[in-house]
Order: structure tokens, then C-alpha cells, then sequence
């Protein structure tokens, strides 16, 4: 997967943060005159109608500027979007209209809801967040919910992507208002989002974009079972409580009933009709420490027969497997993580109380240690799962339907991403080493669902 490279930064209402773009000449645009300096030119003329044309227009030229030139390209085009007040609602409205052909391509181009708006958590700020949301909110409007797969729909749920607003003209008066910013900073913000969307790269799709078939094989022959509410329903307890032997109580079963719900699919799909196939999904995984978060990931990935694939660039990983294995995936890791958050900095507390410093290589070496732990308990409680399994059942045939559901997703893998490396991670800290395998052993193997992905 090809990466961004250059760099330029947000300059809104005081808002600083690192953002990193692809090189502008492998993006090819609609034509228009260009200056010398080879950004695109264009000269308003004034009155209330030139907001038909101003944002494709000012949107195409941050789009073709060069790094020298941004700035210059920002300002102009930022100056004309807020030129005039009377003007500012169409320019709310021709944004939504652009935005819309943008985000069309963008599915087209494998992305989802969640990976634009993590793209402008990472790259951005958050009134930039707070924009992507809004124009993820008003592209959605095109599509009946009956033409998005559960996962896109559960995407754009977590995200609160909302039309909050009565008619597209009062959009941008409205945003403006909501979050105390000037026409012109605001104008910013809407270019520098265009610009780092605008520059994304094709990536390997996961799922169907709006409107395209469903994948109806990939979906769970047994739709939201009672054993994953069942589930769903304990993840509070063991994420909120403050006694690790609590906890602990809760460990190993969990992972026994995911692994137990997957044998349940994967028995019925083997006498359906219709053959299943293996489905992806993108779980983010930001900085820091996004090594051993990718790490954990994985070992719970293993654990449920699934495949997880780290693109390092862009903050996530993609999952590959059964649609109920993906579920457990997400659920797990999501959990997992908080705990092990939690646990560290306590671990961190105790650490600094005995003399030595908090340090990144302690933290990151508890973070590798606990990954490692909860790989091995995972695999335990897979294992006496499938064994349970066989015996209560006397079913010979489980063993090889489990075998080919996996080959399955071998194959998925290599058709979506071909070759792929493997990371070494090392540790340093042999504290942190210690305290990150005790808390792995108190981790409550437990999912966290309805929590927002990084």
C-alpha cells in the first residue's frame, strides 16, 4: 500500500497538528487555467450565484498546489469561499454537493466512513473531525439503509453522523456558530480536509461501497446471536471494575464462548445451501505504541481464525474471517485495550512510586509483554473450547470444517494484499515485561462493543 509523503499543517483558529500528503502530481484533476507558480486560477466575479462554482474551484486549486504553494493556495481560496456573507449559504451548500462527488469516489476507492474521519483525527484537528462527520452525514442521505451492509451502517452509528441541519444553506452559518469560528477559519479548514482527502490513494475495499451487492454469503448464517448479547452485556462489568480478581473471575470463559459460538457458525454454514465466504473489516490502531496495539490485535485475530494485515500509514489494521469470528474480534481487542490501558498506567503509578521513571520503554514493553500473555491464554481457551466441542458431540467432521474455514481465509488474504512482511518487536524493560504479563493474566477476556475505534 503506497503511503503519504510530504507534509503540511492545519492553520485554523489556532489549531496545530502534523499532516502528512501524498506527492500532488500522482493525483490527476479536471483541467482549468493555470498560473505560472501552476496552481489553478480562477477570478471571482462576485454576487450571491458564484457560490455554484466557488468550492469545486478553490477546492481544485489547494488540490494542485505544490508544498511551496499551499499556503498562498489556502489563503486565496479560503478569501473567496468567505468573501461575503451573502454568499456564505450557497457556499454551505455547493460544499455538501461537492463533498458528495468527493466521497462517492472515495468509497469507489475502498474507503469508509471511518477510515475519513480517523484520516482527519490523524492528520488534522478537530474542528476538521467535526466537518468530515457532517459531510459523511449529508453523502449518506443518497442511500436507503437497506443498500449499506451492517458494518457501514454500525460505522456511521458510531460516528453520530447526523444531519443536524435544517436546509444545506443554513449548514455552514449553523457550523459556524456551533463552534465559534470565523468564515475565513472555517473556510480553512473545509480546503485543508478536501485536500487530504482528495489526495488518498486506492486501497483494497472491504466490504461493498453504498449501493453495491450485498455480500450476503459473508453475513452470519445465524444473524446477532443470543451468545454474542450475552456478551455484549458483560463487557461493562468487566471493563469498569476496580478489583482485579474480578476480573481475573471473568477470564478464559469468554474467549471459551466466542470460540464456541464460532463452532456453532461454522457447523451450520457447512450444511447451508449457499456457501460462505470470508468477510474483512478495519479496526484503527493509533500511535503511540501502535507496534504492540497491532500485536495485540493479532493474537486476538489468531485466537478467532482471523487474519489481521497492518497498514502502518494509514492507522489501521484489516481483518480477515468469518463474519461471526470478525465480530468476536472486534469486540475482544476493543476491551482488551482498555484494559490493558488502564492496567498500565496503574502499573506506570507503581513503577514511578519505587524509584524509576514512567518511561516509553516501560510502557512499551508492558505493552508487547501483556500481547504476548493474552496470546498464549487466548490460544488456550480456543483450544479447550474445540476439544469440549468434539467430545459433547462425538462430531468427527468439525475438525476439517474448522481446517477449511481457515484455508479459506488464507486464500482471502493472499488475493487482497499478496506478499506481506512480518515486524519484530523488541522490549528493553524487563519491569515493564513483568507487569505487562500480571496484567495480561488479569485481563477479563471480555469485548467492549458501542465504543468508538481509534
Amino acid at each position: 500500500m503506497r503511503g503519504l509523503g510530504g507534509s503540511a499543517s492545519s492553520r485554523v483558529g489556532g489549531f496545530g497538528a502534523a499532516c502528512g500528503l501524498a506527492n500532488p502530481t500522482s493525483v490527476t484533476h479536471p483541467g482549468g487555467p493555470t498560473s505560472p507558480s501552476g496552481i489553478i486560477a480562477f477570478e471571482p466575479t462576485g454576487g450571491h450565484e458564484v457560490s455554484e462554482n466557488l468550492v469545486t474551484a478553490a477546492a481544485h486549486r489547494v488540490l494542485a498546489a505544490t508544498d511551496r504553494d499551499l499556503d498562498l493556495a489556502l489563503d486565496l481560496g479560503a478569501s473567496t469561499l468567505a468573501a461575503s456573507e451573502a454568499s456564505w449559504p450557497g457556499v454551505g451548500r455547493q460544499l455538501l454537493a461537492h463533498a458528495e462527488s468527493e466521497l462517492g469516489r472515495l468509497w469507489d476507492a475502498g474507503w469508509r466512513p471511518a477510515d475519513l474521519a480517523r484520516v482527519a483525527r490523524r492528520e488534522l484537528a478537530a474542528v476538521h473531525v467535526a466537518l468530515a462527520v457532517d459531510l459523511i452525514a449529508a453523502e449518506g442521505r443518497r442511500h436507503a439503509p437497506a443498500v449499506l451492509d451492517r458494518r457501514w451502517l454500525g460505522e456511521l452509528r458510531e460516528l453520530s453522523a447526523d444531519v443536524w441541519w435544517d436546509g444545506d444553506d443554513a449548514y455552514l452559518p449553523g457550523f459556524a456558530a456551533a463552534h465559534r469560528l470565523d468564515r475565513f477559519a472555517i473556510a480553512t479548514a473545509v480546503l485543508e480536509l478536501l485536500r487530504v482527502w482528495g489526495l488518498l490513494p486506492v486501497i483494497t475495499p472491504v466490504g461493498a461501497a453504498p449501493g453495491g451487492a450485498p455480500r450476503r454469503a459473508s453475513e452470519p448464517v445465524t444473524g446477532d446471536s443470543p451468545m454474542l448479547a450475552r456478551i455484549r452485556a458483560l463487557l461493562a462489568k468487566a471493563e469498569s471494575t476496580d478489583f482485579p480478581q474480578e476480573a481475573e473471575a471473568l477470564t478464559g470463559k469468554a474467549q471459551e464462548l466466542m470460540a464456541r459460538h464460532s463452532i456453532d457458525e461454522a457447523r451450520l454454514a457447512a450444511g447451508h445451501a449457499s456457501p460462505d465466504a470470508p468477510a474483512a473489516l478495519r479496526i484503527g490502531v493509533d500511535a503511540p505504541y501502535d507496534g504492540p496495539k497491532t500485536m495485540l490485535l493479532d493474537a486476538v485475530a489468531d485466537a478467532n481464525r482471523c487474519r489481521a494485515v497492518w497498514s502502518k500509514e494509514f492507522g489501521f489494521c484489516t481483518v480477515i474471517g468469518f463474519d461471526a469470528d470478525l465480530d468476536a474480534v472486534d469486540l475482544l481487542y476493543t476491551s482488551l485495550l482498555v484494559q490493558a490501558t488502564a492496567a498500565m498506567s496503574r502499573a506506570g503509578d507503581a513503577h514511578h512510586r519505587h524509584g524509576a521513571a514512567r518511561t516509553k520503554s516501560f510502557r512499551h514493553s508492558f505493552l508487547v509483554a501483556y500481547a504476548t500473555r493474552i496470546r498464549e491464554r487466548l490460544s488456550a481457551a480456543t483450544e479447550s473450547a474445540v476439544e469440549e466441542a468434539v467430545a459433547e458431540t462425538a462430531d468427527s467432521d468439525l475438525l476439517p470444517v474448522l481446517a477449511a474455514r481457515e484455508e479459506k481465509v488464507d486464500k482471502a488474504v493472499d488475493a487482497m494484499f499478496g506478499r506481506l512482511r512480518s515486524q519484530r518487536v523488541r522490549v528493553r524493560d524487563g519491569h515493564g515485561w513483568a507487569a505487562g504479563r500480571e496484567a495480561a493474566d488479569r485481563a477479563a477476556l471480555r469485548g467492549s462493543a458501542g465504543a468508538v475505534r481509534g
